[in-house]
């Protein structure tokens, strides 16, 4: 049996709800962008992203929980740490809180563990 929270996340297009809006996410990325040393690197090919997903029941707004993250063909990272393969892990993690086979929780120390900067 999954916990309520994880049967919340199974809940498709719950996300859109909590998802803060482009505005405040763009903002974020023009400040943490430079932080990060990807101040050169246009807007488009960075995704302002959370560490730990909405899908997995991370922080929205928190600034601590989101960071600009290249997306494929940034030019700055190998292809195993782009916004794109991320997203990939996130959705296999996702099915399997679902499935029950694995704890939100031991799904969030995973993403942190595998993607935290």
């Amino acid at each position: 049996m999954i916990s309520p929270t994880a049967a919340r996340c199974c809940v498709s297009g719950w996300t859109a709800i909590v998802r803060p809006p482009a505005c405040y996410t763009t903002a974020l990325k023009n400040q943490q962008k430079i932080a990060y040393g990807e101040a050169s690197i246009p807007n488009a090919d960075l995704e302002e992203d959370h560490l730990v997903s909405l899908e997995l029941g991370g922080a929205p707004r928190d600034p601590k929980n989101l960071w600009p993250e290249p997306r494929d063909g940034a030019g700055t990272t190998g292809s195993d740490r782009t916004a794109e393969s991320k997203d990939k892990e996130e959705n296999t993690l996702k099915k399997q809180v679902c499935a029950g086979t694995i704890t939100l929780a031991r799904t969030r120390q995973q993403i942190v563990a595998d993607w935290a900067r």
